[in-house]
């Protein structure tokens, strides 16, 4: 795998797995085929992915579940990292006459009253089987609470012991600050991709200061919008361009940790083998130009 980045005190590969897509349609309910899920998250580890991510809304609570079932009781050297701050309206994709509508963030309520918070690690903690979370990430910022409040209580969840490190989530480099001044940040996690740069400001503050960053929808959720050059240095490498997506994150700085998903185990095994991607430093240039 590749090189590594610590959370939690731990030292993980830094090419991980996102759990989102271990759901049914539009991140709700079950999904499709439960027993590949498991063996997406199975074959993850054996192939040497050490961070997976997941969430309480994502299903909500199947994905969480499903890690358990397919890991528990996990591996020393796997972190298992967690979110809460989002609740859930129904799927995030639903079917109009005109075709099938992404919902967005309607979808996806932040909730950050410390109550709700704590309750929602605890249910965390219960479905996942542990003790401790390694990780635990404000999911996003509620702006109906002061920020100092939301990460205020991780932090009385840390020094109880249920929370190791402490993340966030879709943030700018004001909240990073902000939240720092509470208690000690150890991951962002914000969409970052070849297509979609807009964190680029925030991924350059975590470098600087030692933050881990961790890319959401790390190829664009499939929707990876190649041109010339991707594909041209795909070709190059025998690559897929996706695969030179996470390649290009990986070599973008050393504090940045992609997460691609997926609920199929071939899918999987393509997007790890991006770890395997040595680009050149002109090729790391040109994409960056891109």
């Amino acid at each position: 795998m590749t090189a590594t980045f610590e959370i939690a005190g731990k030292p993980v590969a830094r090419l991980g797995f996102g759990a989102m897509r271990l759901t049914g349609a539009g991140i709700w309910g079950e999904p499709d085929d439960r027993q590949e899920c498991v063996r997406v998250v199975r074959r993850a580890i054996e192939l040497g992915v050490q961070f997976i991510d997941t969430a309480d809304s994502y299903g909500p609570h199947v994905s969480e579940e499903i890690i358990r079932e397919a890991a528990h009781p996990y591996p020393s050297d796997v972190l298992i990292a967690t979110k809460a701050g989002l609740t859930r309206t129904g799927p995030d994709v639903v079917d109009t006459p005109q075709g099938r509508v992404r919902l967005g963030p309607k979808a996806w309520p932040p909730v950050g009253r410390p109550e709700y918070l704590r309750a929602q690690v605890l249910l965390s903690l219960r479905r996942l089987g542990l003790d401790q979370i390694d990780l635990l990430q404000l999911h996003r910022v509620d702006p109906q609470v002061p920020l100092e409040d939301q990460v205020g209580e991780l932090k009385a969840l840390r020094d109880e012991g249920k929370i190791v490190a402490i993340g966030l989530s879709q943030v700018d480099v004001e909240q990073i600050e902000r939240a720092r001044a509470v208690v000690e940040i150890s991951t962002v996690q914000n969409r970052f991709n070849l297509t979609d740069r807009h964190s680029e400001a925030v991924l350059d503050h975590c470098a600087r200061e030692g933050i881990g960053f961790i890319p959401w929808a790390p190829v664009a959720q499939g929707g990876l919008v190649t041109n010339g050059a991707v594909d041209r240095i795909a070709r190059a490498h025998d690559a897929t361009p996706a695969q030179i997506a996470l390649a290009w994150l990986l070599a973008r700085s050393p504090v940045v940790l992609p997460i691609p998903g997926t609920s199929k185990v071939a899918h999987l095994e393509e997007n790890l083998a991006a770890a395997r991607i040595r680009l050149t430093a002109a090729e790391v240039d040109e994409l960056s130009g891109a």
